[in-house]
């Protein structure tokens, strides 16, 4: 339970952290560093029984059917990182404390930060692929929130954009993955398959699963050739930099590789695509830092750069090559994550991060440049720091490889190149920034920064030496209880000492380490003036290649587009139902007897009910470009008579559910109208080709209608006993508790379905929102709108002089309608509750209260019902998809799969047995979701009309003044004279 509370507490929190004022720093700080507190508890707590070899588990059932649980899993690898998810992640919200701006929107960053960390924590902890690959993806998601959250910048949007392309197509292709190594193993629990490695790389499918699995992580940790995401995605303040791109979220690429090195490495393609990815990108990278002006795009190009490293290592198909890779994961950490936040406070401080510009800034900030200097020095591999150690393994691992490379001297030397340049790019990072000439001509006065701005960077920098000095006796027992989780018997004998004697790995250190300081010496000036869009490293600038790939997807799409879309609506519904009715035929393609139906004399008025409504469909069909309101009264009968034929066939809830339907959108769309143009076209209906597309269209209707009826015939004679409703029929009450198997499958068998459903709809609301924010009515509708503003305006004269009521204030009708809405509320509240076992539901009573709400909004005006109002539309769709969530979630505290219906009868005192059920949780979710959704898309509509007439210089809130003055009887200063 404790991995669970580790999860799951972070999204919890995020909840909160939005809720808080806007600019509450301290409270969103001491919220989420009470998260990350209890999360580096939790992760403490376990240490023991980690470090004695056991594996923490958590599972409960998920899909059932499917073999899918939600299975959380910590071994000795995941507790590694794990700790370091939620330790990095106290000291960046420390840190993020004096960095944001008090301008800044705190709570939406520590929300999307705690979304991030949560996600995170449950992508380390999986133990199903299938799970991992859903957090990995919410990793992506939360990663572009932060890249983005100065949306106001456009290479914030346009880095977060590209990142979240990139990762997200990555985690698609890691998805493909994994189905196919479940199919293979015939599990997807992560133990079973790091079991079965023997069997996978025998496996006729091993090649097209390590290119998918390649794909995936190779777009997570920026390697070649999708390393350009991340320089882009500097773009994000410096607290996201410093936790997502050299502490997590880059890390989870390799983190994977790691993982499955024991299942998936061994072979040769293994072996040439890693280790080819991980040396493009850890020369390439390294080169291109070296003319790098901002600080960031140096750190940037240099994480890519030492992840391509670790990539090489693991990708040499050695054991010790793996032990380098994982250190290296663990000290390029602290290093990069405290030279990213000293970077953020030189911006603060200086309000820049271009080193051409920076200069002697040790004389203003000391304690700031002296740690900056450490964490360099273990970047470029200094001596007596941690960076050193994992160097030195890497020259080890690269000299002993024995793999297909047709020289053993190849890769020391390209390691040595690559060491070289790290040490250049590391030096001169320094060297620029912190001496030379005094500080001048900054945009900010630069000075020391908040102390507990440097406390993080202090604590992460101390690690860097203490593991330096120290290795065995500190990084030592948690290096190697993460190898062993991964390797067990065949972990090598491997020695963390900061000594070895004279050998080749410290010859290599010492060449690259002067090599590369002599480099920025001799080419000081060179490089100081070459602007990193140079000609080899312009080639390979990732901005120009993310431009190019989007460039051509959209050519191929706009190919596409102009041999499929047309401007015209018509054209787009034709092609819509062909293809429709095309796949709706392939069924009726089958060997099928048809029944032939029994007529009675009670069947005569069903028959002429139907005629009505066919004749109801046509005329609305015809009237379409004619007159709308004549059409959409036409549709309305035609809805009736639906109505009726639910009532007809014995399906009440059907019947109660349309009428709810029809009332709601008929009101709604009536609203609408006076926004759309008067008409369609001015087509004459004796063109032959508008005769020739209204035939095309005839003929496909009838078609789609005769289809679809055959279709539903065949489907309803068919024997009971072969559908699913045999099923329902027999379960509902046994299985669902509940006596009206429309309800039971909606909330209990199809609960899943239903929550995608309301979820979809709230969507549609928030769409509706978004589109009429930016609505400007049509030009053909201005002339119609100003003879509107001329009866406004006189309405307000009348007022103010006391003549008059405003026009369509409508007294009576007003007050009944007020009166009528606790009845509203009695009525749907009464569906909601017996929707289990007699007709009605959460849909229905969500309907019926809506359809109050709509009444107050028409009768009463907008500031009236806005100013009675306590809760708004948006949270009521919040609180719909949220109870819904929960009513899935609570069957897991059970022990219950997920979405299952628990069910309790307590005795009451005087009302006896009482039926309650998780069930009831979900319909209420059903019910406020419909209540939010229909009175979000009417605020919409009738805000769109108040903004109508500000433009036109009418005040709206005088006009809903005198309204609401004139509808409860207030007399007007002008009256009473």
């Amino acid at each position: 339970m404790l991995l669970l509370v580790l999860v799951v507490l972070p999204f919890i929190a995020s909840l909160f952290a939005v809720i808080l004022p806007t600019h509450a720093r301290n409270q969103e700080a001491w919220l989420s560093g009470l998260v990350t507190l209890i999360g580096v508890a939790i992760v403490g707590y376990l240490a023991p029984s980690i470090f004695a070899g056991k594996v923490i588990e958590f599972e409960q059932e998920w899909i059932h059917t499917l073999g899918l649980n939600f299975h959380l899993r910590m071994d000795g690898f995941s507790w590694i990182f794990a700790f370091l998810v939620t330790a990095m992640g106290g000291l960046v919200v420390i840190y993020s404390r004096y960095y944001m701006d008090p301008a800044d929107p705190v709570p939406r960053f520590f929300a999307f930060f705690l979304v991030f960390m949560g996600s995170m924590l449950g992508l380390v902890l999986s133990g199903n692929v299938i799970q991992m690959v859903v957090f990995w993806e919410m990793t992506s998601l939360a990663s572009f929130m932060l890249i983005a959250y100065w949306h106001h910048r456009a290479d914030a949007r346009r880095g977060a954009r590209m990142a979240f392309s990139i990762t997200a197509a990555g985690g698609l292709a890691l998805l493909a993955s994994m189905l196919m190594i479940g199919h293979e193993v015939g599990s997807y629990r992560l133990d079973a398959i790091l079991n079965s490695g023997d069997k996978l790389r025998d496996s006729n499918l091993y090649l097209p699963i390590l290119l998918t699995f390649t794909l995936g992580v190779l777009s997570k940790s920026a390697q070649f050739p999708l390393h350009f995401w991340l320089p882009n995605a500097m773009a994000a303040p410096t607290p996201v930099s410093t936790y997502l791109h050299s502490a997590t979220l880059v890390k989870i690429g390799v983190l994977t590789i790691a993982r499955f090195w024991p299942v998936l490495a061994g072979t040769n393609a293994w072996f040439w695509i890693f280790t080819g990815a991980g040396m493009i990108s850890l020369l390439m990278s390294a080169y291109i830092a070296l003319f790098q002006r901002d600080m960031k795009g140096i750190l940037a190009y240099s994480t890519i750069s030492h992840l391509g490293l670790i990539t090489l290592l693991l990708g040499l198909n050695s054991p010790i090559a793996l032990v380098a890779a994982i250190f290296h994961m663990l000290n390029h950490a602290t290093f990069k994550a405290s030279l990213f936040m000293a970077t953020g406070i030189v911006d603060h401080e200086t309000g820049t991060r271009d080193i051409k510009r920076l200069s002697g800034l040790f004389r203003v900030m000391p304690l700031t440049a002296v740690l900056a200097i450490v964490a360099a020095a273990a970047m470029a591999g200094v001596p007596l720091l941690n960076g050193f150690i994992s160097k030195e393994m890497f020259f080890s691992a690269t000299l002993m490889e024995q793999g297909p490379l047709s020289s053993r001297y190849t890769l020391p030397v390209l390691a040595v190149i690559a060491a070289t340049f790290s040490v250049s790019y590391s030096y001169r990072f320094i060297k620029e920034v912190f001496f030379g000439r005094p500080p001048s001509n900054l945009p900010k006065e630069p000075h020391n920064p908040p102390i507990w701005m440097v406390v993080p960077i202090g604590i992460l920098v101390l690690c860097c030496l203490v593991v330096g000095i120290l290795p065995a006796y500190t990084i030592g027992p948690f290096l190697d209880l993460a190898v062993h989780t991964i390797l067990g018997s065949h972990t090598p004998d491997y020695d963390l000492a900061v000594w070895h004697g004279f050998n080749w790995p410290l010859l290599m250190s010492v060449v690259a380490l002067v090599a590369g300081i002599s480099l920025v010496v001799i080419a000081q000036k060179w490089l100081r003036h070459v602007e990193p869009q140079m000609a080899f490293a312009g080639r390979l600038n990732g901005s120009e290649i993310f431009t190019a790939l989007k460039g051509l997807v959209d050519r191929i799409s706009n190919l596409v587009f102009r041999g499929t879309y047309s401007s015209h609506l018509q054209t787009q519904v034709f092609v819509v139902f062909a293809i429709t009715f095309v796949v709706a035929l392939m069924p009726l393609l089958g060997n099928y007897t048809l029944v032939a139906p029994e007529f009675s004399t009670e069947d005569i008025g069903f028959a002429i009910l139907w005629l009505i409504g066919a004749a109801a469909a046509l005329g609305a069909a015809y009237n379409a470009r004619l007159n709308r309101f004549r059409c959409l009264i036409m549709v309305g009968v035609a809805g009736v008579v639906t109505i009726l034929t639910f009532a007809w066939l014995s399906a009440p809830d059907l019947a109660l559910t349309q009428s709810g339907v029809e009332i709601a959108t008929l009101i709604l769309i009536l609203l609408g109208l006076r926004w759309l143009p008067r008409h369609v076209s001015n087509m004459s209906a004796s063109s032959l080709k508008v005769r020739l597309k209204l035939s095309r269209d005839v003929l496909l209707s009838l078609c789609c209608g005769v289809g679809l009826s055959l279709l539903s015939y065949i489907l309803m004679t068919k024997d009971h006993l072969e559908t699913v409703s045999h099923f329902f029929t027999n379960n509902a009450y046994s299985l669902g508790g509940g006596h009206n198997i429309i309800n039971v499958i909606l909330v209990d068998f199809r609960g899943f379905d239903t929550f995608g459903e309301i979820t979809v709809l709230a969507i549609a609301a928030l769409s509706v929102y978004a589109l009429l924010r930016r609505f400007r009515p049509p030009q053909s509708m201005i002339s119609h709108l100003d003879r509107r503003k001329q009866f406004i305006t006189k309405d307000i004269r009348l007022i103010q002089s006391g003549q008059s009521l405003p026009n369509g204030t409508m007294l009576v009708p007003n007050v009944l309608v007020r009166l009528l809405m606790p009845i509203f509320s009695l009525v749907a509240f009464f569906f909601f509750l017996r929707g289990h076992n007699l007709p009605g539901g959460g849909f229905i009573g969500g309907l019926v209260f809506a359809i109050g709400v709509i009444a107050q909004y028409m009768m009463s005006g907008i500031r009236w019902v806005e100013s009675k109002s306590r809760i708004t539309p948006q949270n009521w769709l919040a609180v719909g998809l949220l109870l819904a969530v929960f009513a899935g979630v609570l069957p897991w505290f059970a022990g219950q799969p997920f979405f299952t219906a628990l069910s309790w009868n307590p005795e009451l005192p005087i009302i006896g047995e009482l039926h309650l059920s998780t069930v009831l949780i979900f319909d209420a979710g059903v019910f406020s979701l419909v209540v939010g959704c229909t009175t979000y898309i009417l605020v919409s509509i009738a805000h769109q009309s108040l903004r109508f007439y500000r433009q036109q210089n009418v005040d709206p809130e005088a006009l809903e003044e005198f309204k609401f003055q004139a509808s409860v009887g207030v007399q007007t200063p002008a009256r009473k004279e």
